[in-house]
């Protein structure tokens, strides 16, 4: 958790905030930007998401999913609003329950050194310090690396705001490291800042120790990972953001696993048509691979594609969602499918997300099984170990465009690559789309 705080008002602690979420997901990370602020809220104005509902929907059992607001256009990052006045809530409690969250935190703490910034800046594992680029913030800058000193918060870095390139004069009067600089401008989402945000978020996971393994998975703000780096890696940067995989399986292979590491990358919506909540609830926990906290919701046996559809209506922006199995929906009429199909599709892409819709391979497979790969954009088939060759990922469909490695192996266990077969292995190669 990284606490981002500055002693002045207006230093843009909010805009940074925003701006380094963003190159924080654009790395593979889902992040969340939790406004702490009491007394001036704006994360939501800066973010554009809607005030409700509050970080106060979390003093309680509340997924976090379903409280973390997406950012239009902004895949990956989650807006945590601040409470209104009025409402009660245990920051520190509900910022302690988000350290436990497979995603980096970012805080947008108050001004000031006063208690209502102590407390976020106490939860957070380091700090970064914003200062615009005159004497008046850079003495603020000097007040809060105090104030995180006594608190033995570690500070990450300065950022300095609203300045083309680092004033070095100024930095070296700071007793800490200098991140980076960012340019005024009216957001902190357009090109130029988003490449001055990049810069710093790189330097932050050097500091901080949050940075990613060398995966050969290259980072591309028009893909979202899966977090399967094997299936990452064989899509070259992850699964166009607004696309629908088919994921086709054996019903003994154990790929849900697969699926239990996808809800690890953002918030997920799991529907589940077969398993009960509390079973889906229970294999995650038991999980070897590194799981999130998805909503879990169970498809009414009755109507599953019409619960289906008014989950998915609601999926918030760029969010995964699971369908575990679709096979029971893969046999209704082929007109209802097909319409549910579409509503997916649209969703997804709308909301700039990923659907991931679990096969399962079994001799009864239905006519519906060619819907869904028509529908899909990536198909993938997860091949179990057999004949000595490792379990592995085959490319069978890929809309975007064609991959020159059409089989990546797998660690099961871990749900990472292990190593692709070499020139002696079986390999298994067929021309997608």
């Amino acid at each position: 958790m990284i606490a981002i705080a500055g002693a002045k008002g207006g230093c843009g602690k909010t805009t940074v905030t925003l701006g380094l979420a963003k190159a924080l997901a654009d790395s593979g990370r889902p992040t969340i930007a939790v406004d702490a602020d009491r007394q001036l809220p704006d994360l939501h104005t800066t973010a554009d998401v809607d005030r409700e509902p509050t970080i106060a929907a979390l003093d309680g059992q509340t997924d976090v999913a379903s409280v973390a607001k997406g950012v239009p256009g902004v895949p990956g990052v989650g807006v945590i609003t601040a409470q209104r006045s009025g409402e009660t809530v245990d920051q520190a409690a509900v910022l302690e329950r988000l350290d436990y969250e497979t995603a980096d935190v970012l805080v947008d703490c108050p001004s000031g050194v006063g208690p209502d910034v102590v407390e976020p800046l106490a939860a957070a594992d380091h700090a970064v310090v914003v200062t615009t680029g005159t004497e008046r913030s850079l003495e603020a800058a000097r007040t809060t690396i105090d104030a995180a000193d006594r608190l033995d918060i570690s500070i990450a870095g300065v950022v300095f705001n609203r300045c083309e390139t680092v004033p070095d004069e100024l930095a070296a009067e700071l007793d800490a490291e200098t991140l980076g600089a960012v340019p005024d401008r009216d957001s902190p989402l357009v090109d130029d800042a988003i490449e001055a945000f990049q810069e710093v978020a790189k330097d932050l996971r050097g500091v901080t120790g949050s940075a990613t393994a060398d995966t050969g998975v290259p980072q591309r703000p028009d893909r979202l990972p899966t977090g399967v780096v094997g299936l990452d890696r064989l899509l070259g940067g992850g699964v166009p953001c607004g696309g629908v995989v088919a994921l086709e399986a054996p019903p003994a292979s154990q790929a849900e696993l697969l699926l239990y590491n996808l809800t690890a990358t953002r918030g997920t919506l799991y529907l589940t048509s077969e398993r009960s909540e509390a079973t889906v609830r229970n294999a995650l926990a038991s999980s070897p691979v590194e799981v999130g906290n998805p909503t879990i919701r169970e498809l009414d046996s009755d109507a599953p594609l019409g619960t289906a559809t008014e989950l998915i209506e609601n999926l918030p922006e760029g969010a995964n969602l699971v369908v575990d199995a679709v096979d029971p929906l893969e046999t209704i009429g082929r007109r209802d499918y097909v319409d549910f199909l579409n509503v997916l599709a649209e969703r997804v892409a709308d909301t700039a997300g990923l659907a991931v819709l679990h096969c399962l391979e079994t001799p009864s497979a239905t006519d519906g099984r060619g819907v869904t790969e028509q529908f899909a954009d990536v198909v993938v088939e997860f091949c179990p170990e057999r004949d000595g060759v490792d379990p592995g990922l085959e490319l069978r469909k890929f809309r975007s465009e064609r991959s020159p490695d059409r089989y990546e192996s797998l660690s099961l266990s871990e749900a990472v690559p292990i190593e692709r077969p070499t020139s002696d292995s079986p390999t298994r190669t067929q021309e997608g789309d």
